[in-house]
């Protein structure tokens, strides 16, 4: 039976249902106002243990599931939410030895999803403008799984740039784009997918969805894309008490997808298309950007404070 370990990270169920994650080491504590809780009571113990502290309170000890994890991890950017990370790694296809390119790699929470769904037969390449993010995601990844991949590289700069001397042509199986323009990367996307590879893309806007389906439509080496976004109610279950949740998970994002077409080929007109509105100004797009539309941009501030959160937490599990 496995049993905790020191180094283990536990999620801590205590009063209220009120949920707490610490990083198991010999000798420490667990301290709140309603007293302290051993770690050396719950080093040895199983999974789905429950421990008392000094003053008869109760905690439940469960290693935290991935989406756990990202839910509560030092973030830069923001993450993608296990409801759209599901979707990804579903309807993208993200299957163990596959070949995956990445960008932006925000905090770190789709690179945890890619990598465990590639296995250590495949290979994750991510791509990331900023720094600071790069280090915050390669932190929270490092951090839950007590090291960096060897199958996965970070690469600085921007993706149309960067991505022709990084992954050879038509090597790739799937891209992942979580971007504010992917449509300028559809070219270099395309030159290193295999053929019948997969193109997903992550957007927040309407505009952006309408830009991204046009450029991958107007490029030609693609099939149509599909788009759809995914909404999730809880209920509350209770004897006979049986309702929708008064909140929900509503938009965060939307998906498309498309399948890279063999090179040369032309996409049969398999149905009729109506006439539709295609062209737009630069004006039409920017009043949908995210700044423009009130999404508030993390401070410099901020990310220096996180980057010292998720360095530090790494230091701590080393020493």
């Amino acid at each position: 039976m496995e049993v905790f370990q020191p180094g283990d990270r536990v999620q801590l169920t205590g009063p209220k249902g009120r949920l707490s994650t610490i990083t198991l080491i010999e000798g420490a504590r667990y301290g709140t106002h309603r007293g302290d809780l051993m770690h050396d009571d719950i080093i040895g113990q199983p999974q789905g243990v429950v421990i008392k502290n000094q003053n008869g309170i109760e905690y439940l000890a469960l290693k935290p599931l991935l989406t756990d994890y990202v839910l509560s991890m030092p973030r830069g950017a923001a993450i993608v939410y296990p409801k759209d990370a599901g979707q990804i790694i579903v309807e993208g296809d993200i299957f163990p030895g596959a070949v995956v390119i990445e960008a932006g790699v925000g905090s770190g929470a789709l690179s945890s999803y890619l990598l465990r769904s590639i296995g250590e037969t495949g290979f994750l390449h991510s791509f990331e403008r900023r720094e600071e993010f790069a280090q915050i995601a390669r932190g929270n990844v490092e951090n839950h799984l007590g090291r960096v991949p060897s199958n996965w590289n970070i690469t600085l700069g921007s993706l149309q740039e960067v991505l022709p001397e990084t992954v050879a042509e038509h090597s790739a199986d799937r891209a992942v784009l979580d971007m504010l323009a992917p449509w300028e990367c559809v070219d270099a996307v395309a030159t290193a997918l295999k053929p019948g590879g997969l193109l997903i893309c992550y957007v927040a806007t309407v505009t952006q969805l309408s830009r991204t389906v046009e450029e991958i439509k107007s490029h030609g080496g693609f099939t149509d894309p599909h788009a759809w976004e995914s909404l999730v109610r809880g209920w509350h279950v209770e004897g006979l008490a049986v309702r929708p949740d008064h909140r929900m998970i509503g938009h965060s994002g939307f998906l498309l997808s498309a399948r890279r077409l063999a090179p040369g080929v032309e996409l049969p007109a398999f149905k009729a298309r109506r006439a539709s509105k295609t062209d737009y100004s630069d004006q039409d797009m920017e009043i949908w950007l995210p700044d423009s539309i009130g999404q508030r941009a993390i401070s410099e501030k901020k990310l220096r404070k996180t980057v010292r959160k998720v360095t530090k937490t790494s230091q701590d599990q080393q020493n």
